[in-house]
This record gives C-alpha cells, sequence and structure tokens, in this order.
C-alpha cells in the first residue's frame, strides 16, 4: 500500500528561502506595527517563520500542526489545534492578530468562527492583519493547492470583514508575490526593494489589516492615522539595509 504524504510534505516543504523572505518582512515591514509590549497571536503559524522573527512581550502561535513544536522558539506559546478554537487565548488580551495564507484553507463558516472569536480576543485598538493570495490576481494559479476551499479578492475580502463587525485600516492589493517556488533569489536588498515599490510586479499577495468597526473613538482614528503615517514612512525607510 502507497504511503500517505502529508500536505507539508507534498505541497508545503520546509524551505529556507520562505525563512529569509519572513525574517526580512518582519524586520523591515511588520516588526514597526508590534510595540515592545504587545501580545501577538498567529492565527495557522506552520513553520513559524512570521512569530519566530517578530520581537514582543507575548507571542503566541496556533496551528493543527503538530510538526509547528519542532520549528518553534521556545518563548513562543505553542497551542496545537484548529484556528476555530481560541479558548486557550484570554479575552482582550491580544495586541496584533496575524494570519498568512489561512483563510482560503477554510469554509466560509468556519472563517466565520474565527472572526467572532478573535473579536473577543482582541485588545482595545488591537489589529487583525490578513496576509493571502488575491483571487482577481492570482487566479490562474489558486487553485494548484489542492486545500484552497474558498475565493477571497481584496474586495471581497473586505466586505466580508465589514460585515463581521471589521474596519479596514489599511489595504494593500498588490503586497508580495504568489510564492517562492521559483529560480529567483530571495535576497533582503532585492525585498527591501520590492516592498518600496508603489507598483508592484507580480504582486498576487494581498494585505488587508483591520480593527473593531465599534472602536471609533478619538484615540483609535488618531492611532490608525499614526498607523498610516508610519507605513507610508516605511517606503522611504525599507530600502535602507
Amino acid at each position: 500500500m502507497a504511503e500517505i504524504k502529508s500536505y507539508h510534505e507534498t505541497r508545503l516543504p520546509y524551505d529556507s528561502k520562505r525563512e529569509m523572505l519572513w525574517k526580512t518582512l518582519c524586520r523591515c515591514y511588520f516588526q514597526p506595527l508590534i510595540a515592545p509590549d504587545a501580545c501577538v497571536l498567529e492565527l495557522g503559524a506552520g513553520y513559524g517563520h512570521f512569530i519566530n522573527n517578530i520581537r514582543c512581550a507575548e507571542r503566541i502561535a496556533i496551528d493543527q500542526w503538530a510538526g509547528l513544536k519542532e520549528h518553534i522558539t521556545s518563548d513562543v506559546v505553542v497551542r496545537i489545534g484548529s484556528v476555530t478554537d481560541l479558548s486557550s487565548v484570554e479575552d482582550g488580551s491580544v495586541d496584533f492578530v496575524f494570519a498568512s495564507n489561512l483563510f482560503e484553507h477554510l469554509r466560509q463558516d468556519e472563517f466565520d468562527v474565527v472572526l467572532r472569536q478573535v473579536r473577543t480576543k482582541l485588545k482595545p485598538g488591537g489589529t487583525l492583519n490578513i496576509l493571502q493570495p488575491n483571487y482577481r490576481f492570482a487566479y490562474r494559479e489558486y487553485f494548484d493547492d489542492y486545500t484552497h476551499v474558498a475565493v477571497y479578492s481584496d474586495r471581497s475580502l473586505s466586505d466580508f470583514l465589514s460585515a463581521q463587525g471589521f474596519r479596514v485600516i489599511d489595504c494593500q492589493p498588490r503586497f508580495l508575490p504568489l510564492t517562492v517556488k521559483s529560480a529567483l533569489p530571495v535576497w533582503p536588498i532585492l525585498l527591501r526593494l520590492y516592498l518600496a515599490l508603489p507598483l508592484k510586479p507580480m504582486g498576487k499577495q494581498m494585505l488587508r489589516l483591520f480593527r473593531l468597526a465599534n472602536r471609533l473613538r478619538l484615540n483609535y482614528f488618531l492611532k490608525d492615522m499614526l498607523m498610516f503615517i508610519q507605513q507610508f514612512s516605511l517606503q522611504f525607510q525599507i530600502v535602507r539595509p
């Protein structure tokens, strides 16, 4: 009888290029958005590329893949289980929720369950940050991944999150190329230059940042404006080593 291989053996084996990509992304882009005293929660953490490279007071990684434990650093709290069950995370404790290439693998009703729980886990002013394929630009390759079950574009994702009580605070339809599976090198200087481009060729991954819509007090408005200014300034700083 033929051996049945897992998703991480067939579609997503470990790739050192992916680690270099995330190390650079965290250093140049995401880390400036996260305060030193923050609590960061990563949903669908995979190999831990994001959460391992973020520096903050508390880091939590959740994934149903038991292999996560072999790749995560010792000071990250690991929860093995479905992202549809966030009961192990304290309510009102998280500043920054991150999910990369996750929600296209969930049915929409499962996505809804996740969002309902994320709303209770976020601190006032906390954000939900989603990076994933944008069907509007990646429709040819979208179902090359046999585990994709849901389709989202930058527009439909924003509308769905709005219907679930979230408000868009940043919207980048073309943030990154779709995959590192190519002959092109993943060099930090090239990635920094790419992130600084106003128009990104081959950009098929979208980045969306959300905040709860019912938290519209002046301090959150000012915080969003500060985040916008910070991200705008990153376009000029990001090419620096």
